[in-house]
């Protein structure tokens, strides 16, 4: 009986929409806010966004890879205001 049950219950769906994409305490996905800005931006907010919803040992890595893609557009726009002089 114990491998009827294993089969009926729900695995996570590690690819396409794990658990923790909708954890945030708002309910909204990250995705559907990010989908409205840059790339970089979008990247920094989606680390910020799941802070403390992941691994715990991950949550120091998410803020460096949020500060990582915010100074890479910092930089995308200042070759940007040159290219512009």
């Amino acid at each position: 009986m114990s491998r009827n049950l294993k089969k009926l219950a729900p695995k996570e769906e590690k690819i396409n929409h794990p658990s923790h994409y909708n954890m945030h305490p708002s309910g909204v996905e990250c995705i559907d806010i990010v989908e409205e800005m840059s790339f970089n931006l979008g990247n920094a907010v989606k680390y910020l966004w799941r802070d403390g919803l992941k691994d715990v040992d991950a949550e120091d890595e998410d803020i460096g890879k949020a500060i990582w893609y915010l100074n890479r557009e910092l930089q995308r726009r200042e070759q940007l205001k040159k290219k512009g002089s």
